[in-house]
């Protein structure tokens, strides 16, 4: 069996973008850093708002994060698993976003266990969460978006 460029390409992304997440899994990524640039933009824009309320939007700008990251990442998912179906341009299938968001949570779970042995990072279970929330959404608003201008 031969494996295409174009399925090679397909499977690079989301692996690359693994990558990414990963990264963000190290100290580097922790609240801790992020907290030195949010904090003083917040000031700098807001300069009269409470250290309490900046923290709450701190903590609110990383939920968003993981949202975002992982929504694209369920997206870089299911157009692999999409691409690599026997039909070149399948309608919509369930199946196909069922496996995206399976092979999302997986990944979510092994990131926040990979955390735990990160100094300065906790695993959370709530994260894992808001992971695949962020996958739900972004597969969401696809087939939405697909719905609204005919694809499927």
């Amino acid at each position: 069996m031969r494996i295409s460029c174009r399925t090679l390409f397909d499977w690079l992304l989301p692996l690359l973008w693994m990558l990414v997440i990963f990264s963000a899994s190290s100290d580097a990524g922790s609240a801790k850093h992020s907290s030195r640039m949010f904090v003083p933009l917040m000031h700098w824009l807001f300069p009269h708002m409470a250290d309490v309320r900046i923290e709450h939007f701190h903590v609110w700008f990383r939920k968003c994060g993981h949202l975002t990251e992982f929504g694209v990442f369920g997206l870089l998912l299911w157009r692999a698993i999409r691409h690599a179906s026997a039909d070149c341009h399948p309608p919509w299938q369930w199946s196909q976003a069922g496996l995206a968001m399976l092979l999302v949570t997986i990944y979510a779970a092994s990131d926040e266990f990979h955390q735990t042995f990160v100094p300065g990072r906790t695993g959370l279970i709530s994260d894992v969460v808001i992971d695949a929330s962020g996958a739900a959404i972004g597969l969401s608003l696809l087939w939405l978006g697909g719905k609204l201008l005919r694809r499927w």
